[in-house]
């Protein structure tokens, strides 16, 4: 009798050991998993910034092509900016395009 109970309590202390195995290495996955994300996400703080940077140093190189040329000139700055604040990419390439083979071609890439 005293063999059997010892068997069953050390098939109960294995399943044990076995679940917490398990579950320690579910944590680790887990852990895992969260420092790959936390790395991508400063990837793309970085990438952003950098994009960031890119988009004013292009808006004021535009806005330089703009104030240096007659067809732009404008009274109004506020104005001429709004006319290039766009949201579409599509339509950033378009006002580009027209900026540099004038307005009457269709030279667009779409």
């Amino acid at each position: 009798m005293m063999n059997a109970d010892m068997d069953a309590v050390e098939a109960e202390n294995q399943v044990e050991l076995e679940e917490k195995t398990r579950l320690i290495n579910q944590v680790l996955e887990l852990q895992h998993t969260l420092e790959d994300l936390s790395a991508r996400v400063d990837a793309v703080k970085e990438e952003n910034l950098k994009l960031k940077s890119e988009n004013q140093v292009l808006g004021q190189y535009i806005e330089n092509l703009m104030s240096a040329s007659s067809v732009f000139q404008t009274t109004d700055t506020k104005s001429k900016r709004k006319a290039f604040e766009v949201s579409d990419s599509k339509e950033s390439i378009f006002l580009l395009q027209d900026l540099f083979y004038g307005s009457t071609e269709e030279k667009h890439l779409y």
